[in-house]
């Protein structure tokens, strides 16, 4: 029921509709048990097909407010939403290279190490200490940086989280601005 049960519904007057149900959390754990109607059997005549017209409601189904609460959500699973929503082919807010150079940094360095990590529990001096270890290039380290922030401006957002911790992690300073003292 999480997930949405899809239903045929008769009508007094007219044809059958789909009905998705599921259920909520309510703010005290007591459940909320919710309906809404997809369209009439005329329009979707088979049941794959209605299921097809509501994949977008499940999404918002599954990342309601209320049940985010009890399962916090990983850094995974934020870069699985980042990747799926921002890094698309059809989505021309960022170059290619951009979303490639995202990809590799997400596949290679803030997966290993974050992916497990809920979202509350990352903090700024773990993200600093983490990048001063990483065997990379300043430049990259600081690459890496603006992308843990563009993922928590993501999941601030689309209401997964509530503040960006990478805003106060430290940027790394080059050896000219070192020798420049």
């Amino acid at each position: 029921m999480q997930q949405g049960s899809l239903i045929r519904s008769a009508r007094k007057r007219g044809p059958d509709v789909w009905q998705i149900r599921w259920a909520d959390k309510g703010p005290h754990g007591k459940r909320i048990y919710r309906k809404r109607v997809i369209g009439t059997v005329c329009q979707y005549p088979e049941p794959n097909s209605a299921r097809e017209a509501v994949t977008g409601l499940l999404r918002e189904i599954s990342s309601n407010p209320l049940q985010r609460r009890s399962l916090p959500m990983t850094i995974a699973e934020l870069c699985d939403h980042f990747v799926q929503r921002e890094l698309t082919n059809d989505n021309t807010w960022r170059s290619h290279s951009t979303k490639r150079a995202y990809r590799a940094y997400l596949k290679r360095w803030v997966i290993p190490h974050w992916g497990t990590a809920p979202l509350s529990e990352v903090r700024n001096m773990g993200v600093e200490s983490w990048l001063r270890l990483l065997p990379l290039a300043k430049s990259s380290c600081a690459k890496i940086r603006g992308l843990l922030s563009v993922l928590f401006n993501h999941a601030c957002r689309y209401e997964f989280f509530d503040r960006n911790p990478i805003r106060l992690v430290r940027q790394v300073q080059s050896d000219v601005a070192l020798h420049a003292c």
